[in-house]
């Protein structure tokens, strides 16, 4: 497995000139957050593989990715909502924790049996989330049905992971593969693992007694729109392989990313949502539940079409992430669905998008 360093990741891989523009960007960022604070949390509901589940999402305010430290990916910002200084004290880490519960209680009727936690970063990487914290997470949560923690497949070991199935926890590892496809993955994304990396922490994670769930970039920097969607559809299905849940997420427009830079001049357009229509619909027959969550849709930073029809859409496709029936997408339709198939059919390579 790679060693996480910033060094190992770059080294050989021409990622040295992405990290070096990266930081540039990210060092414009001014603000500060409380370590006492979770970054996000709130109450939804989710499709798992034992069915549709009430969940809890947590995002805890941590120093953030150490590979995003380093440059990091082009598209995420997260680490600009992360706490300066590397990793938060335990004390800390808990009352963020106390804090999560506390909103649970005044948003849901009984506690969640789905729990989903993210560090904007790597949960399993102890930098970021000590093993004494882990381990208190772990049996905070013990008595839930199954949590979900986000990791880079570096951390991704069976003594991390038992803390949770020691508890008689369902667990799912969530991997931020972002596409199947090694050369998108480190030409577009800025990422610096190898589609094989992946496999092997889905091994390891099997061996703990844990699923995958894989995470998928939707049309990251530098590809056409049909690009885009040719590469989810061919994603989606390898990952089908490894993983029993494969997330679709639509790239949004980040602040501090370079992605947002290009968005400025002119040269980014976030995907139509009739691509992830598109997607959703030629690869529901995949063995996996496929799903999607459009993050800002309908607005110019997010996954949108015309304006029209944007909400819509996005109701069929969190209606398709619950019930994986294909035929909700036949029940929308938009003058605007031909401008994405010329779209399509005329955006040929890399630049100014089509149509914004």
């Amino acid at each position: 497995m790679s060693q996480p360093s910033p060094e190992v990741y770059e080294t050989g891989k021409g990622m040295d000139a992405h990290n070096a523009a990266m930081r540039e960007i990210r060092a414009r960022n001014d603000r500060t957050y409380d370590p006492h604070e979770p970054t996000r949390v709130w109450v939804d509901e989710d499709n798992t593989p034992d069915g549709v589940r009430d969940s809890l999402t947590i995002i805890l305010n941590t120093g953030g990715c150490r590979w995003a430290r380093a440059g990091g990916c082009t598209m995420c910002g997260y680490v600009a909502e992360s706490v300066e200084g590397g990793t938060v004290p335990h004390d800390a880490l808990v009352d963020q924790l106390d804090a999560c519960l506390d909103h649970e209680r005044e948003n849901s009727d009984e506690p969640c049996p789905l729990i989903k936690i993210y560090t904007s970063g790597s949960f399993l990487d102890e930098r970021e989330v000590p093993a004494e914290s882990r381990r208190a997470i772990a049996e905070t949560f013990g008595d839930r049905e199954r949590i979900v923690v986000e990791s880079l497949p570096d951390f991704v070991e069976h003594d991390r992971l038992a803390d949770f199935t020691e508890q008689g926890l369902a667990v799912d590892v969530a991997v931020g593969l972002e596409t199947a496809t090694d050369r998108v993955r480190h030409d577009c994304v800025n990422k610096y693992f190898d589609f094989a990396d992946f496999v092997t922490a889905s091994e390891q994670a099997q061996d703990a007694g844990a699923g995958i769930k894989a995470y998928l970039l939707m049309k990251p920097p530098f590809l056409s729109e049909s690009e885009a969607v040719a590469d989810m559809q061919s994603s989606v299905r390898r990952c089908a392989e490894y993983a029993h849940t494969v997330s679709m997420n639509p790239c949004n427009v980040q602040r501090h990313t370079m992605v947002e830079e290009l968005y400025h001049d002119g040269g980014y357009r976030p995907p139509w949502l009739w691509s992830v229509a598109e997607v959703l619909e030629s690869t529901a027959d995949a063995d996996a539940l496929v799903i999607s969550d459009p993050v800002g849709h309908g607005s110019d930073r997010g996954p949108h079409n015309c304006g029209e029809c944007d909400d819509h859409v996005q109701t069929a496709i969190k209606d398709f992430d619950l019930r994986q029936d294909p035929s909700v997408f036949s029940q929308v339709s938009c003058g605007c669905e031909r401008t994405w198939e010329t779209v399509m059919e005329r955006e040929k390579s890399y630049g100014m998008p089509l149509a914004r």
